[in-house]
């Protein structure tokens, strides 16, 4: 037996890292807890046995998962995620993480359900305070982007809940993958005016990265808005029935166009959060790029003037980083105890 596990749990992917010493190894599956809630159990013992096919010392877990619709609380999606993986993992002790930064027993957890909801950016932000004691952590995943400030090694965000985060803009509902086109602009240029999006979910913000080469079709991890494939072409065609057209009354390069701004939408969307962040600070301090969107992180920054840095993690890793972070964590702490 050997190693910990660190697993993050989401509303659409469940990522995991397995550490042992210098070993490492991350596994991340799209899962649409939404969907089809009963199968969790099932997915999570999937991603436990592909990350470390042999026993282990313990695995921590997070969660972001209680927010899906599939649940009427929190609460309630808190406890069905502790339920499965007690379901799922039988043998290693079960911990959980909370926005506190503490690493508890299922038992606890249960009864600080609201603290152990969307906790995963605090595991991140932990791990980058111990390297970077200055810091803007801008973690863009599928979904979200999480801006998070960081002094003298201390993670110092006004919020801690979702909600609260939304309001200190620390948490930016826009995403590499599925984010609607319809929420990141309300309108875009077309042959040198501005047109109204439909709102509707006709495209998503994979199809822009896609179109614009940002990710590859193996990376186009989610469902397709119309099911159909995770090509460039079929990425335009999405892209321009945003604006009610199609393939046959839009060029590529008018839908190409489109798609640029788009991205551009996004980078200032995050730069806005992240300025804001910043302020905080006397002098502007290095940003730290995370998740599967960490390019829009780096072009933020960018735009800003801000140095970035990188945590010496692995790609995997760092597009896995709560779950990476978490491993890191509990590692450490087995440790100290031995």
């Amino acid at each position: 037996m050997g190693g910990v596990i660190g697993l993050d749990v989401g509303g659409a992917n469940t990522k995991a890292v397995w550490r042992n010493g210098g070993e490492r190894r991350a596994v991340s599956r799209p899962f649409e807890v939404w969907r089809d809630r009963e199968a969790l159990a099932a997915v999570l013992r999937e991603v436990v046995a592909a990350v470390s096919p042999e026993p282990v010392e313990a695995v921590a877990l997070t969660t972001t998962a209680e927010l899906s619709d599939a649940f009427r609380t929190k609460r309630e999606g808190v406890g069905f995620v502790l339920d499965a993986a007690e379901a799922a993992l039988d043998g290693p002790p079960l911990l959980a993480f909370t926005t506190a930064g503490e690493v508890v027993a299922f038992a606890e957890a249960r009864a600080r359900a609201p603290e152990v909801a969307a906790a995963n950016w605090v595991a991140s932000a932990l791990a980058v305070a111990a390297m970077y004691p200055d810091a803007v952590m801008i973690d863009v995943g599928s979904t979200t982007a999480d801006v998070v400030p960081i002094t003298a090694g201390r993670v110092v965000a006004a919020g801690r809940t979702d909600l609260d985060r939304l309001l200190a803009g620390e948490l930016v509902y826009t995403g590499v993958l599925r984010t609607n086109l319809a929420a990141v602009a309300p309108r875009v240029p077309v042959r040198g005016g501005s047109c109204p999006v439909a709102s509707e979910l006709f495209a998503i913000s994979a199809d822009v990265h896609l179109i614009l080469g940002h990710l590859a079709p193996g990376a186009y991890t989610c469902a397709t808005p119309d099911g159909r494939p995770t090509s460039v072409e079929f990425a335009r065609e999405r892209v321009a029935r945003l604006v009610c057209a199609d393939s046959e009354q839009m060029a590529v390069e008018e839908v190409d166009a489109i798609a640029a701004f788009l991205h551009a939408e996004q980078v200032r969307q995050i730069e806005a959060a992240v300025r804001r962040v910043s302020g905080r600070f006397e002098v502007a301090p290095p940003v730290v790029p995370l998740g599967a969107g960490a390019f829009l992180a780096r072009e933020a920054a960018d735009l800003l003037g801000q140095v970035v840095v990188e945590l010496p993690w692995s790609a995997a890793e760092r597009e896995a980083a709560p779950a990476a972070a978490l491993a890191e964590l509990l590692a450490g702490r087995l440790r100290l105890r031995c």
